[in-house]
């Protein structure tokens, strides 16, 4: 089989090591792909985002499948694209439909959709800049601390947890007034904060039936404790301890179920994964959010944990037979590491030399924002690599992840010392 997987970060990487493990695949294409990538496929310089091009290239290379990892190409309408197009209707692609996709797409959508369904979510309420006054004394009802978020896409930047009222209606007023994160928070959903750990469960869907995947946990502050700014992730670990099997049935009965059969009832076509961040209050979960895609840096630890052929699990998307798939999982925990550029997430330099990654032998690394320069590695990112390590629980994963961390070089490389030391 020829495939085209879109992408170009960590989660894209994982997924071609996955995919390129399977005796199905012929050939596989990343577009655009990094620098750790081209080991194994070819990297493209196509954009997620240009349906047109992407049209081209699937049509003049005989492509049977299009693997999407990121949410925006979702978002703008790519599985609607291929069905609307006589030539491309019968490839496979994996990925919700663009309405599926709201449910990354807009945080009010998502919660409407949790709302019909019964499914446990926080309170909220949803405003815009006609409606600022209504939304500050929603504010004004509520106790800190307050949750505020932009409706739409806004790169993991566009969530605020503010303890100070005054404070949450000035960040309130930015959002709506000054587009504070753009178009993104024309819409803002003001929640009630859940208080409680968090953690990220994930499902592949062929719309009638589902398989779970391993559970993980991230990590989004930038500095140990988790403190300072939110980032797109710096570490992930899995399996999470505290979600055992009585939690886990109560989130198969409470919230995969009632989703899966949600999407279906309201007739949305949905392909593909769902990301279900979690919260769990004195044992209960909760939705904090969806995802209509894996997670960064959670697929860095939920692949590698991946037994069965990935290839054939898509096949039973694409075909609706995802039921009579089997799926097995590697008994060992995966620890990853996020290695990022100095200054991440704000300002920082690209284009630094990578050293010492040829020496890794007890981890896989994973690149998030590389590009190759002949036979150089050169950073093009904020998170630059996830290291990940298997080991026969979480601590021996994370120690190995460390070890190998410790021979990789770049200029202002910074990572985390503290992922996963607070579920060990």
């Amino acid at each position: 089989m020829k495939i085209l997987l879109l992408g170009s970060g960590g989660r894209e990487h994982a997924l071609a090591w996955k995919i390129a493990q399977s005796s199905i695949l012929d050939e596989l294409f990343i577009a655009p792909g990094n620098a750790g990538t081209r080991q194994f496929g070819k990297n493209v310089a196509l954009s997620p985002i240009d349906f047109q091009a992407i049209k081209e290239f699937v049509l003049a290379n005989a492509i049977e499948m299009v693997v999407v990892g990121p949410e925006e190409p979702l978002v703008n309408g790519i599985y609607d694209f291929f069905k609307a197009d006589e030539k491309l209707r019968k490839i496979a692609l994996i990925g919700p439909s663009k309405i599926g996709a709201q449910l990354e797409g807009s945080k009010d959508f998502a919660k409407a959709f949790m709302n019909r369904h019964s499914i446990p979510t926080a309170k909220y309420g949803t405003f815009t800049a006609e409606t600022i006054e209504d939304g500050i004394k929603f504010l004004r009802n509520m106790k800190a601390p307050y949750v505020l978020k932009a409706d739409g896409l806004a790169a993991g930047k566009g969530v605020l947890i503010l303890k100070d009222l005054d404070e949450a209606e000035l960040e309130l007023r930015s959002m709506l007034e000054h587009q504070k994160f753009g178009k993104a928070s024309a819409k803002v959903v003001i929640e009630q904060f859940l208080a409680g750990i968090e953690l990220s469960v994930f499902v592949i869907t062929d719309g009638d039936s589902f398989k779970l995947l391993p559970e993980a946990k991230d990590y989004k502050r930038i500095g140990e404790g988790d403190t300072g700014l939110n980032t797109g992730g710096m570490g992930a670990v899995s399996p999470v301890p505290f979600a055992d099997a009585a939690f886990m049935d109560k989130v198969h009965n409470r919230i995969i179920v009632p989703t899966v059969k949600g999407l279906k009832s309201e007739g949305i076509d949905y392909k593909g994964f769902i990301f279900f961040g979690l919260i769990s209050v004195k044992g209960d979960p909760y939705v904090i959010e969806y995802n209509c895609r894996m997670g960064d840096p959670e697929t860095e630890v939920v692949i590698p944990r991946l037994k069965s052929d990935i290839i054939d699990l898509f096949e039973g998307v694409a075909t609706n037979t995802l039921s009579e798939r089997d799926i097995q999982f590697i008994d060992k925990s995966v620890a990853t590491v996020m290695m990022v550029s100095g200054g991440y997430p704000e300002a920082y330099e690209n284009g630094k030399q990578i050293y010492g990654l040829n020496g890794i032998v007890d981890s896989l690394v994973f690149h998030a924002g590389t590009v190759s320069d002949g036979p150089s590695v050169l950073t093009a990112g904020g998170r630059v690599l996830a290291v990940s390590s298997y080991g026969k629980n979480i601590e021996v994963a994370i120690e190995k992840s460390y070890e190998s961390i410790s021979k990789i070089q770049f200029e202002n490389a910074f990572f985390r010392k503290d992922i996963g030391y607070d579920v060990i």
